[in-house]
C-alpha cells in the first residue's frame, strides 16, 4: 500500500481542508471522514454510521481504508510500531484529537471512488452539489493552490519525493502507450501491405472508406478515389476515362445492354489490365499509410 501524505491544505467552501494523497495509489488524492463532516456540515460519528450501514458496497484499499485498523494490529515488531506511529501522527494532522483517536471504533479514509459512492447513499441535492465542487476543485486539484509552507521540512522533503516518484510513473506510463500505438500502426501497416491481389476491390474499398472516416466522413470518399484514379494516370501513363469510353463502345457493339454498360467506372478498366491492378493496389496502400489508417476490423 502507497504511504499516505498530507500535501499542504487548500481552501475550500471558506473552509482549509488538508490535501491527502496516496493509500490508494501514488499521487492520488484522497479523504478523511472528520475533512467529510466538516464540508457537509455533519457530525464524524454520522458520517461513519452511513459507512458502517453500507459497508458491503466499500471495498477496503479502494473505496476506503479504515486507518484505525492500522493503530490497533496487535504486532510488536519494531517496524509494526514504526508504522503505527506514522498513522497516529497523521491522524492528529489531520485534526483528529488524541481522546477522539481513542474512542473511535472506525476512523475512514476514502478515496475519490469511495466518496462517490457516499454521496450516493447521502442522496441530497447539497451532498450532490459539494460532490460536483470536490471532484473539480479537490480531486482535480492543481498543486498551485496547495499551501506548501504549512508542511514541515521532512514533510516538504517527503512530498517532493513522493511527486518525483509519481511524475516517474507517468512518464513510464506514457512511454507505454506511445509503444503500444506504435505496435498498432505496425501492424496496421503489416495488414495494409498483405492487400489481397485477388480480392483488390473489395480490399481497397475498405481501405478508402477508413480513411474517409479518418478524415471526417464518408464525403471523402470520391476525392480520395479521384486523387488515386490521377496518381494511376501519372504513373502508368493511362487515360481511364478514354479507356472506359472505349471499353463501353465495345460492349454496346457486342450487344451488351444498356444498363450493365452504365454501371462501369474506371474500375472495370483497372480490372481488365494486370499492371493497372498492381499500381492501383500500391496506390491504396500509400493512401492507408499517408494517412495513417488502420485496418483492424476493416
Amino acid at each position: 500500500m502507497n504511504e499516505l501524505m498530507i500535501n499542504g491544505t487548500q481552501s475550500f467552501m471558506k473552509k482549509e481542508i488538508p490535501v491527502v494523497s496516496g493509500g490508494f495509489g501514488i499521487g492520488k488524492r484522497c479523504m478523511s471522514d472528520r475533512t467529510i463532516a466538516d464540508i457537509h456540515g455533519m457530525k464524524v460519528m454520522h458520517v461513519r454510521e452511513l459507512i458502517n450501514r453500507n459497508i458491503k458496497r466499500f471495498k477496503e484499499n479502494v473505496d476506503i481504508i479504515d486507518l484505525k485498523q492500522r493503530i490497533v494490529q496487535n504486532d510488536t515488531s519494531e517496524d509494526q510500531c514504526a508504522y503505527d506511529a506514522s498513522t497516529l501522527e497523521l491522524l492528529q494532522n489531520l485534526g483528529y484529537a488524541k481522546q477522539s483517536i481513542t474512542q473511535a471504533e472506525h476512523i475512514y479514509l476514502l478515496s475519490e471512488r469511495g466518496y462517490a459512492k457516499l454521496i450516493k447513499i447521502m442522496d441530497t441535492d447539497k451532498a450532490w452539489e459539494v460532490h460536483d465542487k470536490l471532484i473539480d476543485e479537490y480531486f482535480e486539484l492543481k498543486e498551485d493552490s496547495i499551501n506548501r509552507q504549512q508542511l514541515s521540512p521532512q514533510m516538504q522533503l517527503m512530498n517532493m519525493l513522493v511527486e518525483s516518484m509519481s511524475k516517474n510513473e507517468l512518464e513510464q506510463k506514457r512511454q507505454a502507450e506511445k509503444l503500444e500505438q506504435l505496435d498498432d500502426k505496425v501492424t496496421s501497416i503489416k495488414e495494409v501491405v498483405a492487400l489481397n491481389p485477388t480480392q483488390w476491390r473489395k480490399d481497397s474499398a475498405n481501405i478508402i472508406n477508413k480513411i474517409a472516416k479518418d478524415l471526417g466522413g464518408y464525403e471523402h470518399i470520391k476525392p480520395i478515389r479521384d486523387e488515386i484514379y490521377r496518381l494511376l494516370e501519372q504513373r502508368m501513363g493511362v487515360a481511364l476515362n478514354i479507356r472506359l469510353t472505349n471499353k463501353k463502345k465495345t460492349m454496346s457493339l457486342n450487344g451488351v445492354c444498356k444498363s450493365k454498360i452504365d454501371k462501369l467506372n474506371q474500375l472495370d478498366v483497372i480490372a481488365d489490365d494486370k499492371k493497372l491492378i498492381e499500381g492501383y493496389i500500391a496506390i491504396v496502400k500509400e493512401m492507408a499509410v499517408k494517412y495513417g489508417t488502420e485496418q483492424k476490423g476493416a
